[in-house]
């Protein structure tokens, strides 16, 4: 599981069937940088490309949320819909004390 931050949300206007009524966010993946800096400095976009996750969880611009790529996205469901991240956690703490 990835963290990122919550910073859009996607409509789409087609869609396969087992998706319809969907929610998809759009996520700007944690780097290093986001656990040194912690809370004490703004997060801001990640250098690494953003994506769009799928949510069924109920995740809100601004969040933090545990995705999981790949193969794994799709594990949820009984016919394997054409996703590539799923939203699996509603990140409240984060907390890092990395060794010295």
């Amino acid at each position: 599981m990835k963290l990122g931050a919550v910073i859009g949300r996607v409509t789409l206007s087609k869609v396969v069937p087992e998706l319809i009524g969907a929610r998809w966010l759009i996520v700007s993946p944690f780097t290093r940088e986001h656990y040194q800096n912690g809370t004490e400095t703004p997060l801001g976009l990640s250098k690494d490309p953003s994506l769009v996750v799928y949510d069924a969880i109920g995740g809100g611009v601004g969040q933090t949320i545990g995705y999981i790529e790949g193969r794994e996205a799709a594990q949820p469901f009984e016919q394997s819909p054409p996703i590539d991240a799923i939203n699996a956690a509603l990140i409240d703490e984060i907390f890092y004390n990395p060794m010295k």
